[in-house]
């Protein structure tokens, strides 16, 4: 009998990346990947078009919208299709960031040829993959934490309109890139000086590079 295909969506800003791991996945005879992106809005807007996808694997970093945003998106508009996170960042807080946005698993991309397809085996049957040295125990008693009085500031929307601002898109390229009206976009944007008590984009942009949404 022939065994079920898994049909995936990778995302990655470097088309290089895509190319190698399109080869490591369909080296498998069960693998298919059958839609790219080339950032994170893209994925989301192909994860509500193919309904025939199983996994959607995102790098971290990516243009427009970062991974863990389009995660976010993804995971509310199609619980079902299991996610796996990329990245070349051997971070704690990006791994939980991943996980709480509904992510499967964290696969590093300096490991990606050994781990991914084990990681995409491992999504397929409803199980975790985390990297090498990820402490499993450590990672659920940081999900268990409270967080009354550590909430983020911005809201998912915000952090959106943020990461465009920092990317150099004007008021009416984040509308269009968000499907808002520029006014909305001016409204997110006073607010966030306000939240943050800043002045002006480049501290916008500042923030939004410490916060690891964009990449100096």
């Amino acid at each position: 009998m022939t065994a079920p295909k898994t049909n995936i969506l990778l995302a990655d800003d470097h088309a290089v990346v895509r190319q190698g791991l399109r080869l490591v996945l369909e080296n498998e005879p069960d693998f298919v990947v059958c839609a790219q992106a080339s950032d994170g809005l893209e994925a989301v807007q192909l994860s509500l078009i193919h309904h025939e996808l199983d996994l959607a694997i995102l790098d971290i970093s990516m243009p427009r919208m970062t991974g863990l945003q389009a995660a976010r998106e993804i995971h509310r508009h199609r619980p079902v299709l299991k996610i796996l996170m990329l990245s070349m960042h051997d971070n704690e807080q990006f791994l939980y960031d991943a996980l709480q946005a509904g992510a499967s698993g964290y696969v590093l991309k300096s490991l990606a040829d050994r781990d991914v397809v084990r990681a995409c085996r491992a999504a397929v049957r409803g199980e975790s993959f985390l990297y090498p040295g990820a402490v499993t125990e450590t990672i659920r008693r940081y999900l268990a934490k409270p967080t009354d009085g550590h909430a983020d500031p911005l809201t998912p929307r915000e952090l959106q309109v943020i990461k465009l601002i920092a990317e150099g898109h004007n008021n009416r390229q984040i509308a269009e890139a968000l499907v808002i009206s520029e006014k909305t976009v001016e409204r997110h944007r006073a607010n966030m000086l306000e939240k943050l008590g800043m002045r002006d984009r480049v501290e916008l942009t500042r923030y939004a590079i410490r916060r690891g949404l964009v990449e100096p």
